[in-house]
C-alpha cells in the first residue's frame, strides 16, 4: 500500500483527476466538475480515507509548483500579441483597473465589517482579488492571517472562474477587452485561466487585469485599511 501515498502516484492522481474535471466541465458545465473544485474535494477525502499527512502530499506538489513560474512567464506572449490594441487604451486600463482595485478592497472590508469581523479578518480579506503570493504579503504587512487570506484568494478565483462571464454578459459587457480585464482583476490567476479557455485575446486582457491589480493592490490595500480604520471602522 505504500505506494499508494508515494510522491510520484500522488503527482500522476493530482494530474489526472484535474485532467478528468476539465473533460467532466466542458461536457457538462456542472459546478461540481470545476476541476479546481474537484480536485480539491477528491484530494482531501482520499489523503483523509488513507491517512496520509499532507506534508507526503506536499513533496509531490512541489514538481506541480516547479511550472508556475514558467507557465505565469508564458502569459507574456499572448499579451505581447495583443500590445498594440492594449497600448491606445492604457490610459482607460489604468483607470478601470484603479477603480477596480479600489472598490475590491473597500467592499469586503465594509462587507465583514457589516458581517460584524474583527480587524484581523477584515485585514486578511482586503487583498483578496490578486494572486496568493501578492496576497499573502499584503495580508502580513497589515497584520491579517495568512491562511485566511489564502482561502479567500482561492473562493474568490474559483467563483469568479465559474460564473465571471455569465455575470458580465448578463450586464451586457461584451467586449474582449473589458471582459478580459474585468476577469484577470477581480479573479487573478483562475479567471486569467479561465479567459484563456475562451481564447488568447481574452487570456491577454486578462493577464494586464491580474498585473495591473496585482501591483496596485500591493501599493494601496494598505494605505487604504489604514484610511477606513481611522475614519469609518
Amino acid at each position: 500500500m505504500s505506494y499508494l501515498e508515494s510522491p510520484m502516484f500522488l503527482l500522476f492522481l493530482t494530474l489526472a483527476i484535474y485532467a478528468a474535471g476539465v473533460y467532466l466541465f466542458g461536457k457538462y458545465r456542472w459546478i461540481i466538475f470545476n476541476p479546481i473544485i474537484l480536485s480539491m474535494v477528491v484530494l482531501i477525502c482520499y489523503l483523509l480515507l488513507l491517512d496520509i499527512p499532507y506534508e507526503k502530499y506536499e513533496v509531490s506538489g512541489k514538481y506541480i509548483d516547479i511550472f508556475l513560474q514558467p507557465s505565469i512567464v508564458a502569459l507574456a506572449i499572448p499579451l505581447y500579441m495583443q500590445w498594440d490594441k492594449i497600448k491606445k487604451q492604457i490610459v482607460a486600463i489604468f483607470c478601470s483597473q484603479l477603480v477596480g482595485c479600489l472598490v475590491g478592497v473597500v467592499s469586503v472590508v465594509f462587507l465583514a465589517k457589516w458581517l460584524g469581523a474583527d480587524e484581523a479578518i477584515i485585514n486578511s480579506l482586503a487583498p483578496k482579488s490578486v494572486s496568493t503570493p501578492i496576497a499573502l504579503e499584503v495580508s502580513k504587512a497589515v497584520n491579517g492571517i495568512p491562511s485566511i487570506t489564502a482561502a479567500a484568494v482561492m473562493v474568490t478565483g474559483i467563483f469568479g472562474s465559474m460564473v465571471g462571464f455569465s455575470i458580465l454578459n448578463l450586464t451586457k459587457v461584451t467586449n474582449p477587452m473589458s471582459q478580459g480585464i474585468a476577469m484577470g482583476t477581480s479573479s487573478h490567476a483562475m479567471g486569467t485561466m479561465r479567459a484563456m479557455e475562451v481564447s488568447d485575446k481574452f487570456g491577454a486582457f486578462a493577464s494586464v487585469g491580474m498585473i495591473f491589480n496585482g501591483i496596485l493592490t500591493a501599493v494601496l490595500a494598505p494605505i487604504v485599511l489604514v484610511w477606513l480604520n481611522s475614519y469609518f471602522l
